[in-house]
């Protein structure tokens, strides 16, 4: 959920930032449509490579302790044995109910528990690279579409407040979501978004207005 909104109010602030700059240019309305659908489609192109190099990284880490831990189990299961256990005392168990729970893990799934236990790598939470680039991609894409979308109803300076103001009210709502999947202060964060979201868009539009008028 987090990952989700984070990517959408990545895909809101890029996008619209893009678009109220080339706006405040008084760019012509084709040159700001182009300009919104490239910036979606470059972001969510760029978030997804991005995320798959960075889950493809984690997941050849994760294969490699894999195999280590595989080689281990089969050459020395006394001392893998030894250091499950040890683990489990440092847990707070006492040494023999520790050998006790290595011994009976290590016979249902040895690698398993190692894994686990020892690494701290769960099925549940296994690097997927390609899951994890079309979730950035996707995420990143509807968050961008608004702004976009808003392009093609609202033209001259109804257009950049449009923008603005759509994309602000979206960003406190995507805000407060996160901050609620988080456990955090619902408003801290909705505020914290909508502020870093509106400052970006005043800088690409002063930008835009600057760069117009000398061009």
């Amino acid at each position: 959920m987090r990952a989700a909104v984070l990517g959408a109010n990545d895909g809101i602030v890029s996008t619209a930032s893009l678009i109220v700059g080339v706006a405040a240019a008084e760019s012509s309305r084709s040159a700001i449509l182009l300009t919104g659908i490239a910036g979606l489609v470059a972001g969510a192109m760029s978030m997804a490579a991005g995320e798959y190099v960075s889950v493809s990284t984690q997941s050849d880490t994760e294969n490699a302790d894999r195999a280590r831990e595989t080689r281990e189990l089969e050459e020395e299961p006394e001392s893998e044995r030894r250091e499950l256990a040890a683990i489990y005392r440092t847990r707070g168990l006492d040494p023999a109910l520790a050998l006790q729970v290595a011994d009976q893990l290590m016979a249902h799934d040895a690698l398993g528990a190692h894994m686990r236990d020892e690494l701290g790598i769960h099925d549940a939470t296994v690097a997927r690279p390609v899951q994890a680039a079309f979730a950035s991609a996707g995420s990143f894409a509807a968050g961008a579409i608004l702004p976009v979308l808003m392009a093609l109803v609202f033209t001259g300076t109804r257009l950049v407040e449009a923008v603005t103001i759509a994309s602000l009210i979206l960003l406190v709502v995507l805000g407060a979501i996160g901050a609620r999947a988080g456990g955090a202060n619902m408003v801290r964060g909705a505020v914290r978004v909508a502020f870093w979201g509106a400052l970006a868009m005043g800088a690409t539009a002063l930008i835009g207005k600057l760069a117009g008028t000398q061009l």
